[in-house]
């Protein structure tokens, strides 16, 4: 999904216009999520950009996007750019010996 998001609708408050928003990417991820993993992937991840426009998008992290929306709105802009494209992911084995959690 590569969309411009308006931030500020007539007759509308500009918070419920942000939990629009936010409600709409929730829906999009997923509705990709409930779509058959391809051969040999583990689980579908996610490439994010946002920023106030495309030119200035930077890469965030899926469960980071909604806090970088809310920075974006923060700002005064009246638009923002979401990309959200799905790919397959594959898990990768941890080195012996490490023990993190």
């Amino acid at each position: 999904m590569r969309k411009i998001f308006p931030l500020t609708q007539e007759g509308l408050h500009r918070d419920r216009v942000l939990d629009a928003v936010k409600h709409d990417i929730r829906k999009y991820v997923k509705r990709e999520q409930r779509r058959e993993l391809p051969d040999g992937a583990d689980f579908l991840d996610f490439d994010c950009r946002i920023g106030a426009t495309k030119d200035t998008a930077k890469s965030v992290h899926l469960s980071a996007l909604t806090g970088h929306l809310d920075e974006v709105a923060n700002a005064g802009a009246t638009e923002a750019y979401v990309e959200i494209l799905a790919k397959a992911g594959f898990r990768q084995m941890r080195p012996a010996g490490d023990r993190t959690k």
